[in-house]
């Protein structure tokens, strides 16, 4: 017989283990045993006891006593806690970068900004002709000199120092809610339906002064432009311009997006403004 064999027999051997009465001798129990039966009931009951000591402290408040380990509920209030001091800390420094970027521009002064332009880098826009057809050139001027001296216009909504300028359209789309700043839901622009990953393209030379993420409107491009003129592009989901680029009319700006709480689908939110006074931007330019 091989050693192996002797070894593993030797595992199998029966023994016997008594209880006596040690004052009278008499047997009161007894067990049959071998040495193989004796490791696997204590390894059975090792592994037994482990799985039962895990379970109680993962399952039972006995988990809190252990060091280090802290409440559950305190746990998550200090997660929602830090979250909230983030998103303040982002919104602080995102404010206080516009109101720096708006003292800059109104004195004059070089704009310094240190915030990264958003680019997916999955999407490849370099064959994309960023200068304004010539025949879309012509016609709008054809349309706005007709539109200067019709009889009908209402001066009041054409104001004479922008009368004469030539917008492009940032998209071509189909309008689904119209601007509307007399009922109680005020509506200052206009919302623009267009394909996914359609582009956006400023409609006046000028200065981006804000392009950042917001919670309301997601990312948002904002150009100011001569004779104070503003444009406003909400909802974006990519950010091509950084704020104190410089900016041509039918340049490019971002991509079309359905980012923001106000949003629910693709489109683009577009706002004209002119001396802090909303215009209705159909009056100026076709869409």
């Amino acid at each position: 017989m091989k050693p192996k064999q002797k070894k593993f027999q030797k595992l199998k051997h029966k023994y016997r283990l008594v209880i006596l009465n040690d004052d009278t001798f008499e047997e009161k129990l007894s067990f049959r045993l071998s040495r193989l039966n004796v490791f696997a009931v204590v390894g059975l009951s090792s592994i037994l006891l482990i799985v039962l000591v895990t379970l109680l402290i993962a399952f039972t408040p006995l988990r809190e006593f252990i060091p280090g380990y802290a409440n559950v509920t305190i746990r998550k209030i200090g997660l929602q806690n830090a979250l909230k001091v983030d998103s303040l800390e982002i919104a602080l420094s995102q404010k206080q970068l516009y109101i720096d970027n708006i003292k800059n521009i109104i004195q004059g002064n070089p704009i310094n900004f240190s915030q990264e332009v958003h680019i997916d880098s999955t999407i490849d826009y370099k064959n994309i002709v960023n200068q304004p057809v010539k025949e879309d050139s012509l016609l709008r001027n054809m349309v706005e000199t007709e539109e200067k001296y019709s009889l009908f216009k209402s001066a009041a909504k054409t104001p004479s120092t922008i009368s004469s300028f030539i917008f492009f359209s940032p998209i071509k789309g189909t309008i689904t809610q119209k601007f509307n700043i007399k009922g109680t839901e005020k509506h200052r622009g206009i919302d623009i339906v267009a394909p996914k990953n359609e582009v956006i393209k400023s409609t006046l030379n000028g200065t981006v002064i804000f392009a950042e993420f917001t919670n309301e409107s997601g990312y948002v491009i904002q150009i100011q432009h001569e004779s104070n003129l503003l444009s406003v592009y909400k909802h974006n989901s990519v950010l091509y311009k950084k704020v104190g680029d410089r900016v041509n009319a039918g340049e490019v700006i971002s991509i079309i997006g359905n980012t923001g709480e106000f949003s629910s689908g693709p489109h683009l939110h577009f706002e004209l403004w002119y001396n802090g006074i909303p215009l209705n931007p159909e009056e100026y330019i076709s869409f």
